[in-house]
């Protein structure tokens, strides 16, 4: 999983995380798991994906396939991307 310089810091400073899951959703469970501190800013209390974050899989956003219940190929890579408002 790629993430934004925003939430590197929220990981240890990385920009990849290496994830095993078949689905997306499994993908952020594990990554919550491993880097509490990314939860309150990627889902909600009752786990779902906040409306500012996007995540693509491949050029896809998820939200277009089947949300967090995409499948995930092998070595397939998703990237989150929050909103960032300014002007």
């Amino acid at each position: 999983m790629k993430l934004p310089t925003v939430l590197q810091a929220f990981a240890g400073g990385n920009e990849k995380v290496a994830i095993e899951a078949t689905t997306v959703g499994e993908a952020f469970a594990q990554l919550e798991r491993e880097h509490p501190a990314l939860r309150r800013r990627l889902t909600d209390e009752q786990g779902a994906l906040r409306r500012h974050v996007n995540v693509y899989l491949g050029n896809d956003n998820i939200r277009d396939l089947d949300g967090l219940d995409t499948q995930l190929p092998d070595d397939a890579e998703l990237l989150v991307l929050p909103s960032v408002a300014g002007g």
